[in-house]
């Protein structure tokens, strides 16, 4: 018999979705474009044209999908309210538009799930990236309005509040490599974007602690954990450093810290990132937070040598031509370890997750008192529907506990982690890969939209309602 792992009283158990990759529906009610519907009209943008005009249609089914939430005992929902659906030009709020996420908020609260509201998923209004997007500084001061006018309407009922999910992606992705909306491809509007989605995080942390004292504030970064090839080797420790720096670093020190790595800024010196940084914007960035979301996937081993067999885990087989995201750090190559890969092409390391949360605790989020949470964790996986309408996935499930199991490791180790949210309720728009790959705990039919719980959500229902997970088979 498998030991049962009992996680503590009152350990939060949840799914994540986007407003982009769920909700559909995007000519009503008002809403705006934002950059992801520019994006997805961009020849070669994402995988065989798909867009997210429909993508789940949550819009209309979200009373379903609480339903379905609630069959899966969860006690919390991570959703992320759209930003052109609020403001569709980026200033002036669109009533109908948060009339919607309040029917939301009121369906959680009659099913007993918790809201957990992220105000930026990466679905900047267009009409602000036409005035420079998130490498206009001005863009940051209207996040925080934005902050205010959702707050004004749900903050009554939502009482935890994420201001960005993964800034590294919305940054060095959207303006640096160019594989996902705006598709900029320049590395000093990434470094720029990077420093005013920061600032912009800072000024909402500062405004909605003033409305709401009690509220639990925070953001949510995404992680790597970086291993040299050799570690004996100089220029592998030197690769491991940037990419640390420029993954990890760079957003945990400003927001903990209240500085930017030394290293980091010698790296990226020539890019005119200190000229974006003006007096007390560093003070706003590292406004005190109740909450960090760690959203991890994999980590990786790097060489500063050249490799023929060099992979690179954030870009999908688009047409267009791709940048680096990374800033400073061409010499870097990432190399496979033979370890085995989701059909992401992501290697499986539950280990590194240990390793992160430990990291975070001692060096960042335990000496502020912030308390962590696994925001996103999950695996796609090519899904086969039986001939009765199931889904086994036994490689997703697997996945899963071995990463459940990292985590009650890391509690033990005295890591202040409350709560795991599974990445994702449901299959969805997956970014610049469109519907190809599947990371749901419920499979969704896409010419239907048909519903189905695969054999990984009914054992993670089992989970969430039992607070424990066996340890092996």
């Amino acid at each position: 018999m498998s030991e049962v792992l009992h996680f503590p009283r009152g350990f939060l158990w949840g799914a994540a979705t986007a407003a982009y990759q769920v909700e559909g529906a995007a000519g009503e009610d008002g809403r705006g474009d934002s950059i992801w519907d520019t994006f997805c009209r961009l020849p070669g943008a994402v995988v065989d044209g798909h867009t997210g005009d429909e993508a789940c249609n949550h819009y209309h089914r979200y009373r379903e999908d609480v339903a379905l939430m609630r069959s899966l005992n969860l006690g919390s929902y991570r959703f992320s309210t759209s930003w052109p659906r609020i403001q569709p030009d980026g200033r002036k709020t669109n009533t109908a538009g948060l009339d919607f996420y309040s029917r939301l908020v009121d369906e959680l609260h009659a099913a007993q799930i918790k809201p957990w509201l992220t105000l930026y998923h990466w679905d900047l209004p267009q009409a602000l990236e036409d005035d420079g997007g998130w490498a206009n500084r001005d863009t940051a001061y209207r996040f925080a309005e934005y902050a205010l006018a959702v707050h004004e309407v749900l903050g009554d009922r939502v009482d935890v509040w994420t201001t960005l999910n993964e800034p590294w992606c919305s940054a060095f992705l959207g303006y640096g490599s160019g594989v996902h909306a705006p598709g900029r491809q320049s590395r000093p509007d990434a470094l720029a974007a990077m420093h005013h989605l920061l600032l912009g995080h800072g000024l909402a942390v500062t405004e909605l602690r003033q409305l709401a004292p009690k509220a639990k504030l925070g953001l949510t970064l995404n992680f790597t954990v970086v291993d040299p090839v050799d570690p004996n080797d100089p220029a592998d420790l030197d690769a491991a450093r940037r990419i640390d720096g420029q993954f990890n670093r760079a957003f945990l020190d400003p927001v903990f810290h209240g500085a930017y790595p030394a290293d980091f800024l010698a790296d990226v010196a020539k890019y005119g990132l200190e000229e974006r940084i003006f007096p007390g914007d560093m003070n706003t960035i590292c406004a005190p937070i109740d909450t960090l979301g760690v959203n991890y996937y994999h980590g990786e081993a790097v060489t500063g040598h050249p490799r023929a067999d060099a992979g690179n885990a954030h870009a999908a087989p688009v047409e267009r031509e791709l940048a680096p995201p990374y800033p400073a750090a061409d010499q870097v190559s990432v190399v496979p370890r033979g370890l085995p890969t989701t059909a992401m092409g992501w290697e499986v390391q539950p280990e590194g997750l240990y390793r992160l949360l430990t990291r975070l605790q001692e060096d960042y989020s335990g000496p502020a008192g912030t308390a962590l949470y696994i925001t996103e964790n999950g695996a796609a996986y090519d899904d086969v529907v039986g001939p009765d309408g199931s889904v086994e996935d036994p490689e997703r499930l697997e996945f899963i506990r071995a990463h459940l199991f990292q985590c009650h490791k890391a509690i033990g180790a005295g890591v202040d982690l409350r709560g795991y949210f599974g990445w994702s309720l449901m299959d969805n728009f997956e970014w610049a890969w469109g519907y190809h790959k599947r990371f749901g705990l419920v499979r969704v039919d896409y010419t239907t939209l048909e519903r189905t719980v695969k054999a990984s959500g009914s054992w993670f229902a089992n989970v969430a309602g039992t607070n424990s997970v066996r340890a092996g088979v």
